[in-house]
């Protein structure tokens, strides 16, 4: 796996941060973070939920200046100078800001993910159904993720740069998702929109497991660039799952 600044690091050195081979923490680290404290993905949705207070300007543009420079470049061949430069920035101000490489690249996927669960949140408000929320939910997780140019560029371009992260974590990146599926579905059995009979947290585990793997997986079979073959697939096979023994709309 691709490495990059030591975590242990106290300082920056001119070797340092963001080259090739001069590292001992695995790139994106911070997905699956060790027992007792919170994911990426578990921080990203607790901001989201909680409307978390942007970050100071000269940390927006290192994060803007990371995010395009990322994008342009892929994360393997960006350093911390390059992400400073773009951000008309000092080096050493951009490492008071994120002493390594490893936390800049997190911060900057984290905004990211939280940036799709600030829409997703405001989006399926405007669905009518319950059914109508788990395919709008299903398509625009696949689409949003895969089309972000960051997310998706790193799955496409650098997939054993983020891939890695997501599933050889001990599932932790897995349970986050599931979590926050069965929070929703959760609230629509208390709407009474799902039989109480139905389990929850069985069916968020499917669903969750589902997506990602055609995230990580692209199929042969479904075309996960046409938003109606989504739908179609999400409403005959997703949807039942909520029908059983209830009068899920």
């Amino acid at each position: 796996m691709p490495r990059t600044a030591s975590a242990n690091a106290s300082s920056p050195g001119p070797s340092e941060a963001g080259r090739d081979g001069h590292t001992a923490e695995p790139l994106l680290s911070a997905l699956g973070t060790a027992s007792g404290s919170k994911s990426l993905l578990e921080r990203a949705f607790s901001e989201a939920l909680e409307r978390a207070d942007d970050n100071d300007e000269v940390t927006t543009r290192v994060l803007d200046a990371a995010y395009e420079q990322f994008c342009r470049m892929g994360i393997r061949r960006s350093t911390m100078e390059d992400v400073a430069r773009r951000a008309r920035v000092s080096r050493i101000t951009a490492y008071r800001r994120f002493a390594t490489k490893d936390r800049l690249v997190e911060q900057v996927v984290r905004r990211e993910f939280r940036r799709y669960f600030d829409q997703f949140l405001i989006d399926i408000q405007q669905a009518a159904t319950v059914g109508d929320r788990v395919v709008l939910g299903f398509v625009s997780a696949l689409q949003a993720l895969r089309r972000n140019p960051l997310i998706g560029g790193l799955m496409a371009a650098e997939p054993d740069v983020l891939i890695p992260s997501m599933i050889s974590d001990g599932g932790r990146t897995l349970a986050t998702v599931q979590r926050f599926v069965a929070g929703q579905l959760r609230s629509e059995q208390r709407a009474g929109n799902i039989s109480d009979r139905v389990d929850v947290e069985v069916v968020a585990e499917l669903m969750t497991r589902l997506s990602c793997s055609f995230l990580i997986t692209p199929s042969h079979v479904v075309d996960l660039d046409d938003a109606e073959q989504l739908r179609a697939v999400a409403r005959q096979f997703l949807v039942p799952m909520l029908e059983y023994g209830s009068q899920a709309k």
